[in-house]
């Protein structure tokens, strides 16, 4: 059976703060710490009113200090923004503080506006096309295995530790899939997000791996929308608030926080947003118990995945909280 982690977005919800939405982060990475959950990952966006996330690295220190046992890392760092080397020296520094515990995720998005962008990448230049050389400098910098012709191949990243944080490369593309094989890298799909389809990033992912120092063969997770309830009635009640979310961000309008699931089954929709939910329908696992096990064991029957994520867009956070024990407590996870 897959392992089963978990994808933390920090929802401002509709009437909170951003103070309350990251101490909600902290509650619930505690809960799944107890539950038995293998990670807790948390993401990076910039200049959002909706999303609590700015800044990964301090927040999983933060967690780390506030747990005992799972594993903590980053959905990602996106990596255009910055040094290879500063990232290296922070997850080193993590993995330090917290060893066995850090995952390091990357991504290549810019987690944000134009706007945001070019604020991060002021005074210097970054592609999204020096992404494999970041990735490879990365990796040498955690593992001390700059090759001797590398132009820093003398520096070394500091703290100097005996152990190293997981390198993930993230994405939701074809093109993620084979860049992390091509490193040899553990890769983790958004099947919740984007339009390639996850069992073809995935096949791709496992044919082109080329073996690594940071994994001998594949290894894979995908990230899913699973939303679980008591009843097949309530998921579905709690899963609007997404819908109306996405739908939001599908019009390039993006509403100023999370909506409650009241605000969502109560929202005027016309016949287009119902035709544009509907085609996400696919994207997401909602149900009791029984039904959420059934959905996510047969997904990864066609994924072949080694981990499963899920992303539970929930604005109450005791029913999120619930989602999370139920989901534990059907898989049999052991706290």
């Amino acid at each position: 059976m897959f392992k089963l982690g978990i994808l933390d977005q920090s929802q401002i919800g509709e009437g909170r703060t951003a103070a309350s939405a990251l101490a909600e982060t902290t509650e619930l990475a505690q809960e799944a710490d107890k539950l038995g959950y293998s990670r807790y990952w948390v993401s990076e966006h910039h200049a959002s009113q909706a999303l609590a996330h700015s800044s990964p690295e301090v927040l999983i220190a933060h967690l780390a200090a506030k747990t005992n046992r799972i594993r903590l890392g980053s959905g990602g760092i996106m990596m255009p923004h910055y040094s290879a080397y500063k990232v290296a020296e922070n997850f080193r520094l993590l993995e330090a503080l917290h060893p066995g515990r850090i995952d390091v995720g990357l991504g290549r998005a810019p987690g944000g506006m134009p706007i945001s962008t070019r604020a991060l990448q002021e005074g210097k230049y970054t592609s999204v096309d020096q992404y494999p050389q970041q990735v490879a400098d990365l990796t040498g910098y955690l593992y001390d295995s700059l090759p001797p012709s590398h132009r820093f191949a003398a520096l070394h990243a500091s703290p100097i530790i005996e152990t190293a944080p997981e390198i993930w490369l993230l994405g939701s593309s074809y093109d993620s899939a084979r860049i992390a094989a091509d490193q040899g890298a553990a890769f983790g799909f958004a099947q919740f997000f984007g339009n390639a389809d996850c069992e073809q990033a995935l096949r791709i992912y496992r044919e082109h791996f080329k073996p690594s120092i940071l994994n001998e063969k594949a290894h894979s997770l995908a990230a899913i929308m699973v939303i679980c309830a008591d009843t097949e009635e309530e998921a579905k009640r709690l899963a609007s608030s997404s819908d109306l979310f996405f739908l939001s961000l599908g019009r390039g309008a993006l509403l100023p926080s999370f909506p409650s699931a009241e605000t969502a089954t109560n929202y005027p929709y016309t016949p287009g947003d119902l035709a544009m939910i509907q085609e996400r329908q696919h994207k997401r696992v909602v149900g009791t118990p029984e039904q959420v096990k059934a959905q996510m064991i047969k997904l990864n029957e066609a994924y072949q995945a080694d981990e499963l994520m899920v992303v539970s867009p929930i604005h109450d956070v005791a029913a999120r909280i619930h989602s999370y024990r139920l989901l534990a407590e059907v898989f049999d996870m052991k706290g």
